[in-house]
């Protein structure tokens, strides 16, 4: 999922890397630089911070549901089609679990800048599933989404089987 050809990709790997072996917190963008093989310019041409990184992570994992998400068919309900579109997104999240477990764990208090970006990818997740995301109306269900999505994933989070 995440194209290690690329320095962008290797340093998004190196950072979900980091965070499963350590808590999130302790994880620094110089680890992230030396773990990469870059110098700290290097990582800034990129990067500017841990929430650029995690929100390139959040594209990517976005991009990856996009691409498995068959076709919605005629008969398949709203619901039913956000219900595979979520456990697809699992699916895709499944490798870097304990990463993902560092980060929630780590984030006494979220960016604003990866609030939008969450909220985004709940937008993608909904027009995967053939929802309407427009006007205050769509806004109400990627906030709906966007509260399901943070309940079931701390769930899945704990659930190591």
């Amino acid at each position: 999922m995440i194209d290690q050809s690329t320095l962008r990709g290797r340093i998004i790997a190196a950072t979900m890397k980091l965070a499963s072996e350590r808590p999130w917190k302790d994880v620094t963008l110089l680890d992230i630089a030396e773990a990469t093989g870059v110098t700290l310019v290097d990582l800034k041409q990129e990067f500017s911070s841990k929430s650029e990184i995690l929100t390139a992570f959040t594209r990517a994992v976005d991009d990856e549901v996009l691409r498995r998400t068959p076709k919605r068919e005629a008969t398949t309900s709203a619901r039913d089609a956000i219900f595979e579109i979520l456990m697809t997104r699992f699916d895709v999240l499944a490798p870097y679990k304990a990463a993902v477990r560092s980060i929630v764990g780590g984030s006494r208090s979220l960016d604003p800048a990866f609030v939008c970006t969450f909220l985004a990818s709940q937008h993608w997740m909904l027009q995967a599933a053939g929802i309407d995301t427009s006007g205050v109306g769509g806004g109400m269900k990627i906030g709906g989404l966007a509260s399901i999505y943070a309940s079931v994933l701390r769930t899945w989070l704990k659930d190591d089987d």
